[in-house]
């Protein structure tokens, strides 16, 4: 009984303290909703110190350990071109709440709760790992969204986050107009002068075929691919006669001296099928072939100075025939005259192409990369086939056109739908393309100071299209798995991007090696059949026809099927296209 009466006021204790703890909590609750909760979401009040504490803290320590130790691997190489993309996204997609210096004080950034962070003084105090991480996958509670970008892409803007103090004082276009008087107000001082500073960039770029496309083989005995002598008796030359040996990857050939200029001699050596053949250019083939007859077949009659020379060096002189400057693609032909930067080695005295915009920057390799005319054709009583007087800082298309083309007909330079039909067309066909058009630039694939990857990819074949295109990604492709969307083993040659958007169907020599288009269109079965356009299927698989490869196309129903329709007109298949399970929403109905 002592025990039961005893613990009575022990309860009685215990339910006074429910009653008040529940009123306590009932008076908190009123208050909030009547003192508090009018005006809490409201975004407009600044964070107090314990929110922008607590939230700082949550920042810093939420980032997986091994994402937060990752290296940005744009540093291996540090690129203009990239902080220039990342720049390009910023602007494009950050700067309306960031603004574009970062500080975060623009009319949505005011207005957001909590406020965008000032970037100048929190990027030191993250990793690169740590910046990536809370941009491909957004902060909660806040106004940052997670990005859906490549992962170069995320990279890049990285990239430009850590130079945002360097690159955000001037305009782009007010450093690249300051870059364009300078170089066009300046004089050539050559490759040499750029070493001292730049010596990582030179020894890449020495290695390059650019800065060997001509090589003395005096100077360089070894440039031979093969001995002369191994030619067929009637090719056969004198070795001491040659004066520069040009190319080194498709097909090589043989410069001589001839009066004030050079001639090319009648014959070439093949590397893939290491043999070799006459080179003589027919009169119906270029253009300028009927300005410059050569009844002989020997080439005697056709100077390299009009023909070849201003691709082939920097600062070409038409009256002296020879470089002003240098043989080769030095670091001028791309950069301007670089007296300027020489006395004064700032941003704003040398031309960066990646500072310029995206025809500018293209042109500095189309100048060469592709097949046209002078815009005045002859010059000085010679027909040229450069853009002379063109250099880096003026625009191209004030002194060169491209090679014109009538839809529907095979010529010499074109297929029927504007593909090009040689080599050396690379700009022809890149104009032509989304990527073009979306602002791609030739060195967001290529590094023109040289890589140890084929054609100076800044990546490997099989990886560099990744870096912009994934799975599910809003630049394609649009399945769920690459394979789904290549319907090749991972790993295969057909898996490769390039295999079907950059099919190898341009002639560098008659019957081969072959080159890569630069339009990314995928030529369908049906357009081979119609124009005779060689396709990507069929030139893998050799052993099969058009009707097989359009019979396997048409059970991919990851592909619409009206890009398979035929150039005749003749309708695509009836059969509706049938949608990946894994592109389906959910609850979706199979169909």
């Amino acid at each position: 009984m002592s025990d039961a009466n005893g613990s009575k006021p022990l309860r009685n204790a215990w339910r006074t303290f429910v009653i008040v703890v529940l009123a306590a909590i009932v008076v908190l609750l009123v208050g909030f909703y009547f003192l508090v909760l009018p005006g809490f979401s409201v975004a407009r009040q600044e964070p107090s110190k314990v929110e922008v504490t607590i939230a700082t803290f949550m920042l810093k320590h939420s980032v997986p350990g091994s994402d937060a130790a990752k290296v940005n691997p744009l540093n291996a190489h540090p690129d203009a071109a990239n902080i220039r993309a990342g720049e390009s996204l910023f602007v494009t997609n950050c700067s309306v709440c960031h603004g574009h210096d970062g500080g975060g004080r623009t009319e949505l950034g005011n207005a957001t709760f909590p406020r965008p962070p000032l970037l100048r003084t929190l990027v030191p105090q993250l990793s690169d790992g740590e910046i990536f991480y809370h941009i491909r996958n957004g902060i909660r509670n806040t106004a940052m969204p997670a990005w859906g970008f490549p992962d170069r892409q995320v990279w890049q803007l990285v990239t430009y986050l850590r130079h945002l103090p360097i690159t955000v004082g001037p305009k782009p276009e007010d450093l690249s107009a300051q870059q364009t008087a300078a170089v066009n107000g300046a004089h050539y001082v050559g490759s040499k002068a750029c070493q001292s500073c730049h010596q990582e960039v030179y020894a890449r770029w020495a290695k390059t075929r650019m800065a060997n496309v001509l090589r003395d083989p005096k100077v360089h005995p070894d440039a031979f691919a093969a001995d002369p002598a191994t030619a067929p008796p009637e090719l056969r030359f004198n070795k001491d006669d040659v004066a520069f040996i040009y190319g080194s990857k498709w097909k090589q050939r043989y410069w001589k001296k001839s009066g004030d200029t050079y001639i090319v001699m009648p014959v070439q050596y093949n590397f893939e099928t290491k043999k070799w053949s006459k080179f003589h250019v027919a009169d119906n083939a270029d253009w300028w072939a009927i300005h410059y007859p050569d009844p002989k077949g020997d080439n005697s009659t056709r100077p390299t100075a009009p023909l070849c020379d201003g691709c082939h060096s920097v600062n070409f002189n038409i009256d002296t025939k020879q470089p002003g400057t240098e043989w080769n693609v030095g670091c001028e032909q791309c950069h301007g005259a670089g007296s300027a930067h020489v006395a004064n080695p700032i941003a704003a005295t040398i031309l960066n192409p990646a500072r310029q915009n995206f025809v500018q920057a293209n042109d500095t390799c189309i100048q060469c990369h592709s097949q046209g005319q002078p815009l005045t054709n002859p010059i000085k009583g010679q027909y040229y086939d450069w853009a002379v007087g063109y250099h880096a800082g003026l625009l191209l298309s004030d002194f060169w056109k491209l090679e014109p083309h009538k839809l529907g007909e095979t010529t010499f330079t074109h297929f029927p739908d504007g593909t090009a039909h040689k080599n050396r067309m690379q700009g022809n066909d890149f104009v032509q393309s989304l990527m073009y058009n979306r602002g791609v630039t030739c060195f967001s694939c290529h590094d023109p100071h040289g890589t140890d990857n084929d054609a100076m990819l800044r990546k490997p074949a099989s990886e560099i299209c990744a870096s912009c295109h994934s799975p599910n990604n809003l630049n394609g492709p649009h399945t769920a798995t690459l394979e789904e969307h290549t319907h090749h083993k991972a790993g295969s040659p057909g898996s490769q991007c390039v295999a079907c958007h950059m099919p190898k169907i341009l002639p560098e020599l008659p019957g081969g090696p072959f080159v890569s288009t630069h339009t990314f269109h995928f030529v369908s079965p049906q357009q081979t059949d119609a124009m005779k356009i060689p396709n990507a299927c069929n030139a893998c698989h050799k052993d099969k026809d058009t009707a097989w490869a359009t019979k396997e196309l048409a059970s991919w129903k990851t592909v619409s099927p009206w890009r398979m329709q035929r150039e005749s007109g003749e309708p695509a298949s009836p059969a509706q296209p049938v949608i990946p399970a894994s592109m389906q929403p959910a609850g979706a109905a199979p169909h």
